[in-house]
């Protein structure tokens, strides 16, 4: 499945409108909120129609996993959007894990717990903002080119130490950056690990950048977003990832993404990527293999995007970030 698909759930009194774009949506938000209002109205129209009193408009199907024979139903579910409320056991399965990446549907679950088997996006975690009858989907992460943080769109940060997520090609790249400053990069093994890195480095003095594929960091999100609130000299990088990063610096020679950067998901089919990191690194290494100096890999970099073209064109793209 790919595309932008806008949803309109609509009742006399309530209404809900708003765009799903990938593969997993997250909404959150204390109980009350609207979401299992949201789920019950899809299911409501999914069983009486035009009885239900509630108008569904969206171009693809929309339905509800329940509990009860849920892979049964999963199953016999193809180029849907699938609606989840929490409180179902098999969300934190691994069993749901390894279905979701394989399936053909988008999923919206409502959920406030942390979901760690699942790569999804800080960009798609939305809270519900109400006025009047009127429900809307409002990001929950507040976004300034990407940094999270104690900081405003006039700062810049000179960060003292940086922390990677990666620990292959990224790695390489932001610690050869930071060598030549002599700033102290380290890699935490993964997401995962993020805090437990910050934790062993707390006694740091001035800015800690952190470093994420936000486009697979959605799970940590909610634990990052309090530690940032706690420790005010740590600043959150978190673009889509390192290779979107390389093809939207346009540092790499005869090749173009343009089209695939502006609308990416009207190119990317959620059977084939489980997130927007994976379609960007086979898109990345896909466009470079014929050409020898410059073929990707993400376990070792090519010595060439070490040069200081590509590093000079990769600090210029990284706003608010100063390096030299």
């Amino acid at each position: 499945m790919k595309g932008a698909h806008r949803v309109i759930v609509e009742t006399k009194k309530i209404k809900y409108d708003f765009v799903i774009k990938r593969n997993i949506t997250i909404f959150t938000g204390d109980s009350g909120s609207g979401k299992t209002v949201l789920i019950d109205l899809i299911r409501e129209n999914r069983r009486y129609g035009f009885d239900s009193g509630v108008s569904l408009f969206c171009d693809c199907d929309c339905r509800v996993l329940d509990n009860e024979d849920w892979e049964y139903q999963l199953e016999n579910m193809s180029k849907s959007i699938i609606f989840i409320d929490e409180g179902n056991r098999f969300l934190t399965s691994k069993r749901f894990a390894e279905l979701l990446q394989k399936s053909d549907n988008y999923f919206v679950i409502a959920t406030r717990e942390k979901l760690s088997m699942l790569p999804y996006s800080i960009n798609e975690i939305y809270g519900f903002r109400k006025s009047g009858k009127f429900h809307e989907t409002k990001k929950k992460y507040n976004e300034i080119y990407h940094l999270y943080g104690e900081i405003s769109e006039t700062d810049y940060i000179a960060p003292s130490m940086v922390i990677t997520e990666d620990s292959n090609s990224g790695y390489e790249f932001f610690f050869e950056l930071s060598d030549k400053k002599n700033i102290k990069c380290i890699s935490a093994k993964g997401k995962s690990g993020i805090i437990k890195c910050l934790m062993d480095n707390k006694e740091t003095t001035g800015k800690t950048l952190v470093i994420v594929d936000g486009a697979a960091f959605g799970s940590e999100m909610k634990d990052m977003s309090e530690y940032l609130s706690a420790k005010k000299n740590v600043i959150l990088y978190a673009p889509e990832s390192f290779e979107w990063m390389l093809l939207s610096a346009d540092v790499i020679p005869n090749i173009s993404a343009k089209r695939y950067l502006q609308e990416p998901e009207n190119y990317i089919d959620s059977r084939d990527y489980a997130s927007w990191e994976q379609y960007f690194a086979r898109l990345l290494i896909d466009k470079t293999k014929e050409d020898y100096i410059w073929s990707y890999s993400k376990r070792k970099l090519p010595i060439v995007y070490l040069s200081a073209k590509v590093l000079n064109g990769m600090k210029k793209f990284m706003k608010l970030i100063i390096w030299d």
